[in-house]
């Protein structure tokens, strides 16, 4: 009996000095539906490092929503949790950031991180934050170029933002309008903070002068709400660009801009190297060049489009 019981508490013993799992606080702006895509390619990067959520590690989970208000409570709550690194994006990377100096932060951004402070240079980081700086408000005239040779009649061009991220704002609006002088388009820039007001922006389609296409800016929010402006751009008949392939692959015509889920799959595999022990100062910000022209052809055959040749020759992919 007294072999038997000794026997029996080695594997309890083991168990107790086993170390535990690391902790990833992950942190988003919006809703964990809306971010679906992302989160399998941020976990698809982790499993390349080596790390699968509940095997060797544990992901902690805070979404604000949509509510941008809420991110310095959630960071907050991570940091208390002293999660072993933060994984985040767009407004939860500022969060993160005033929150802690010490936790290591991987985030994916659109804007240009050293101007925003959460580096010192993308070559030589210097603090506690890193990560993917995905291409997007700067592709802003590109984009509009190509929704000018989709609908090459198009004189009224309405642009959506959302007010709430002034910085991101006043550079589409900056880029856009100086695309559209180039090109001698009439601009309508329309604000969207709320479902309500996405709605009240497209009801001004009905009045006249009209627009002849509209250029969704790149926003967390507008992502998150992108089965509403779909669904709304469909009904007002009005051709929509937009910054991402989650777009036409719901039934929006076109998106242009950086591969957001390829971005989100870097962020996993940075992640993966900090928990190898990578200090954030010493990985240098990547700054992601794989862009994608998805059109989505069924749509446009909806909307009495026809697609350029020269656009299907250059489109990553078509929809039909």
């Amino acid at each position: 009996m007294t072999l038997l019981g000794g026997g029996a508490a080695w594997p309890l013993a083991a168990r107790a000095q086993q170390p535990a799992m690391p902790v990833i606080g992950f942190l988003d702006p919006t809703s964990a539906d809306a971010e679906a895509d992302r989160l399998r390619a941020f976990r698809q990067g982790l499993k390349d490092a080596g790390f699968v959520e509940g095997e060797n590690v544990e992901i902690v989970y805070r979404f604000a929503e949509n509510q941008s208000d809420r991110l310095s409570a959630l960071a907050a709550e991570l940091v208390r949790r002293q999660v072993a690194v933060i994984a985040t994006r767009s407004l939860g990377a500022r969060a993160a950031k005033t929150a802690t100096s010490t936790i290591p932060i991987v985030f994916m951004l659109s804007e240009d991180p050293v101007r925003l402070g959460l580096v010192a240079s993308l070559a030589r980081p210097a603090g506690n934050a890193t990560g993917i700086n995905f291409f997007s408000t700067e592709l802003t005239a590109k984009r509009l170029e190509l929704l000018r040779e989709l609908v090459p009649r198009a004189a009224r061009v309405a642009v959506l933002v959302n007010p709430a991220y002034a910085a991101r704002t006043e550079a589409t609006v900056r880029d856009v309008q100086a695309a559209a002088r180039a090109m001698g388009l009439e601009l309508l820039v329309l604000n969207a903070n709320t479902s309500q007001e996405i709605n009240a922006a497209f009801a001004t389609f009905a009045r006249e002068p009209r627009p002849d296409a509209l250029f969704v800016g790149t926003d967390p929010f507008f992502s998150s709400r992108r089965s509403q402006l779909v669904n709304l751009a469909s009904r007002h008949a009005v051709p929509a660009a937009y910054s991402g392939r989650h777009y036409p692959e719901i039934g929006g015509l076109m998106s242009y801009g950086s591969d957001a889920n390829d971005a989100a799959r870097q962020v996993g595999g940075y992640v993966g190297r900090v928990l190898k022990g990578a200090k954030p100062a010493d990985l240098p910000v990547v700054q992601s060049s794989k862009f994608e022209l998805v059109i989505n052809a069924e749509t446009a055959r909806m909307l009495g489009i026809t697609v350029p040749p020269s656009l299907l020759a250059i489109a990553d992919e078509v929809i039909e």
